[in-house]
C-alpha cells in the first residue's frame, strides 16, 4: 500500500500555535475541577497473576521542558527517550511500542513533514527494537506486538520484525487506513505489509480511572484500558507485577511531570500531534487520578522506565 506523506502545516498554522505557546507558557490550561469530580474509581482487578515488564533503552537526550510540558521554566531540561517495553506472561511474550528501525532516517523520517524532521530525528546511536532485544538477561522471542498507538516511533520497530502479528485496537486501526490525515513515518508498511494484524475492542469494564478495558489473558494481569486522545484509539497497557501495578501509557503524557502537575502538551508541537486536544487532557486527568494506585510510564520518559530494566 502506498505511504502518502503527511500534510506539513502552513505558516499560518505555525504562527497560530506558537501564540497559543507564548500564552501557555504564562497561564497554563487549568485542571477542569468538574471533569476531577465526575470521575469514578473502579477498582483494580482482583487475582494473583504476575507478569515481568521489561525496558529496552533506545535513546535518551536532554531536551528542553517547555516542548514537553505546558508552563514549564523555559531554562529546565528533561530527559526524553525512546523505549520499547517488553511483557513477559506465562502464556506469551509481547512488545509494547516497538518504536525504532534500522537505518531509519532513510526507511521512515524522510516521509515527516520538514518542520517534524527537525524536532523529532534522535540521534545516530539511537538502538533499533531488534537489536535492543539481543540485550542480557536474553529475552524470549516476542509472540506478538501491542502497540499503544499508531505514530511512527511506536511500531516502525516492526520493519525489523517482518512477520511478527500485531494486536491493535480496532478504532485505531480504522482510523490509520480510513482517516482524513495520512500518518506517515512508515506506520502502513509496519502493520499492513503481509503481516497478522488481530484487531480488538474494549470490552471489558471500567478499571480504576479508566473508562473501558480489554483483559488480553483473561487472567486480571494484563489490561488494555482507553486513553483515548493523542490518537483516537490510543491505549494503555495496566500490568500486574511482583511490585506492583505499573500501567504503561505511552503518548498520553510524555513525562510524568505532566501526570504529576496535570499539565498538557505544550501548544507547540501537541497542537499537530494530538488528534484531540480536549480529549487528551480529559485522559491526563484520568491518569491524574490513578497515579497513586499504580506506576505510570510513559513511553518517552526515560526518568522512570529506567527501574523496568532492571
Amino acid at each position: 500500500m502506498p505511504n502518502p506523506r503527511e500534510r506539513s502545516p502552513g505558516p499560518g498554522e505555525v504562527l497560530t500555535a506558537l501564540g497559543h505557546l507564548a500564552r501557555g507558557t504564562v497561564r497554563p490550561r487549568p485542571p477542569d475541577a468538574r471533569l476531577m469530580a465526575s470521575i469514578a474509581d473502579a477498582g483494580l482487578p482482583a487475582g494473583d497473576r504476575t507478569v515481568t515488564v521489561r525496558a529496552l533503552p533506545q535513546v535518551t537526550r536532554r531536551v528542553p521542558a517547555t516542548g514537553i510540558v505546558e508552563g514549564a521554566a523555559p531554562v529546565r531540561r528533561l530527559e526524553s527517550a525512546m523505549t520499547t517495553f517488553v511483557v513477559e506472561h506465562p502464556a506469551a511474550t509481547f512488545l509494547v511500542d516497538p518504536g525504532f528501525c534500522r537505518q531509519a532516517r532513510d526507511r521512515v523520517l524522510t516521509e515527516l513533514p520538514f518542520l517534524t524532521r527537525l524536532l523529532v530525528t534522535p540521534p545516530r546511536t539511537t538502538v533499533s527494537t531488534v537489536d535492543g532485544l539481543t540485550t542480557r538477561p536474553p529475552i524470549r522471542q516476542p509472540d506478538f506486538a501491542l502497540p499503544t498507538h499508531a505514530h511512527w516511533d511506536h511500531v516502525c520497530g516492526l520493519l525489523d520484525l517482518p512477520g511478527l502479528p500485531v494486536l491493535l485496537r480496532d478504532t485505531e486501526q480504522a482510523w490509520i487506513l480510513d482517516g482524513e490525515r495520512p500518518v506517515a513515518g512508515g506506520v502502513r508498511p509496519a502493520l499492513t505489509d503481509g503481516r497478522p494484524v488481530r484487531t480488538y475492542g474494549l470490552d471489558g469494564p471500567p478499571v480504576s480511572t479508566f473508562t473501558a478495558s480489554h483483559d488480553l489473558f483473561d487472567d486480571g494481569s494484563v489490561l488494555v484500558v482507553d486513553l483515548a486522545g493523542h490518537t483516537p484509539g490510543s491505549v494503555g497497557i495496566l500490568a500486574r507485577t511482583a511490585r506492583g501495578w505499573v500501567l504503561l501509557a505511552g503518548d498520553a503524557a510524555w513525562h510524568h511531570e505532566q501526570v504529576d502537575r496535570l499539565r498538557q502538551k505544550p501548544a507547540f508541537p501537541g497542537e499537530f500531534v494530538d488528534a484531540d486536544r480536549d480529549a487528551a487532557f480529559a485522559t491526563l486527568h484520568r491518569l491524574h487520578l490513578a497515579r497513586h494506585r499504580m506506576r505510570i510510564v510513559p513511553t518517552h520518559d526515560s526518568s522512570v522506565s529506567t527501574h523496568l530494566c532492571r
